[in-house]
């Protein structure tokens, strides 16, 4: 069995975007940027006010208290003001350009007025309140760099550039194929023996959040020639494809059957990982990435999460492809069989100690979809290690970052 690291490896080895286009800038929250974002000038194109006050060389002020002639102002978006000699002051407004001369701005709350003169009272350093042209960007500087997820928080930086379309990568196209002749659709009747499918929905949830389009194929039992043919319909125009179950070495476990039939070669099919031991990569004579998942519920959201997650953002030129990890405490112990890691679903919340608390969640067994649903983060266990202590510091990454 290949480890954690080295099957993740093979996931992401040789994996590059999936192609490019471009998109409104308004429209590419989520999406991952397939070019820098460079400034085509200054920012800001000139030294504006930071506050309302009294623009001011500050050589005039140096020699402590003054009083100086107020000679005109600046407003934002008002008219260009004109030059500042020596021994005046402008009145100034936050947001309004500097007149040329003027070095300094002194906030009105600091002045006293005595008609058309301000009083003065200290010294002021040159710069103080103004905002210095490019101190944000200089031309040609890089905006979001390439391989960035766009936030809700970038949208200022790349309205504020005029950057009102961009580059981005191409959304992967994502077939997912769930077998098993024990599979119901949510809202049909009950039957002996049959279990809702909640993978279709969820594994479709998670490829659209990991910046994927989902298409869910219809579930198929564990045929052989019915799994082939929808293999066959799911390869095409897909850039992944999911199997859900069928991958283990059961006598109907025919999905890896399917698979090579239809020319996907197969790179690996178990990594020592719990749960989620049976899992397989490969890939089609036309370039299609084929990920094998677990047919349990918990062992199939962890697999994706682990595996699928990181190839649909590398997919996209994500430079972060992977969750970043944190230190956690254990708030209780963990007992367990070594000889493979363990992904434990915790819960998280804060005391008084420095780092989060990690809460190992009740349900960890592979069948069980609840424990997702209430879970925080994955904390990893190594495979070398039968037992953690409560108080022991844990490696966590969030689902949600995911």
């Amino acid at each position: 069995m290949l480890s954690f690291d080295d099957a993740l490896g093979r996931v992401l080895g040789g994996v590059a975007p999936a192609g490019i286009e471009r998109v409104d800038a308004a429209l590419s929250i989520g999406r991952v940027l397939a070019a820098d974002v460079l400034a085509p000038a200054d920012v800001p194109a000139f030294d504006r006010s930071t506050m309302d006050g009294y623009a001011v060389q500050s050589a005039d002020l140096a020699g402590g208290p003054c009083r100086l002639p107020v000679v005109g102002e600046s407003a934002a978006g008002g008219a260009w003001p004109g030059a500042l000699a020596r021994g005046v002051v402008t009145r100034i407004f936050t947001g309004a350009p500097l007149p040329d001369g003027a070095d300094a701005v002194v906030m009105q709350e600091d002045v006293t007025r005595d008609g058309e003169h301000a009083l003065f009272s200290r010294a002021v350093r040159p710069g103080a309140s103004v905002h210095r042209v490019g101190s944000d960007l200089r031309a040609g500087a890089v905006v979001l760099a390439a391989g960035t997820r766009v936030t809700p928080f970038h949208v200022p930086a790349l309205v504020g550039v005029e950057a009102l379309r961009v580059s981005v990568a191409r959304r992967p196209v994502v077939s997912i194929v769930l077998t098993g002749d024990e599979l119901r659709d949510a809202g049909t009747p009950s039957q002996p023996g049959r279990i809702v499918d909640v993978l279709g929905p969820s594994l479709a949830a998670l490829v659209s959040a990991c910046g994927g389009i989902a298409r869910v194929e219809a579930a198929v039992g564990d045929d052989r020639d019915a799994v082939r043919a929808t293999v066959r319909g799911a390869l095409r125009g897909a850039d992944v494809v999911l199997t859900v179950g069928g991958v283990s070495v059961g006598d109907r476990d025919v999905v890896r059957d399917a698979l090579e039939s239809e020319g996907v070669a197969l790179d690996f099919w178990r990594v020592a990982i719990k749960p989620g031991k049976p899992l397989c990569l490969g890939r089609s004579r036309e370039g299609v990435r084929v990920l094998g998942l677990p047919g349990n519920p918990s062992s199939a959201l962890l697999t994706f999460v682990l595996f699928g997650a990181p190839l649909l953002r590398a997919l996209q030129g994500d430079r972060r492809p992977t969750a970043p990890r944190f230190a956690a405490t254990l708030s209780a112990a963990i007992t367990r069989s070594p000889g493979r890691k363990e992904f434990v679903r915790v819960g998280l919340g804060w005391g008084d100690a420095p780092l989060p608390v990690a809460t190992p969640l009740g349900n960890q067994q592979s069948g069980a979809f609840t424990s997702f649903a209430w879970a925080d983060a994955l904390a990893e266990v190594e495979a070398e290690v039968a037992h953690l202590e409560a108080g022991a510091t844990v490696r966590c990454f969030r689902l949600q970052e995911v």
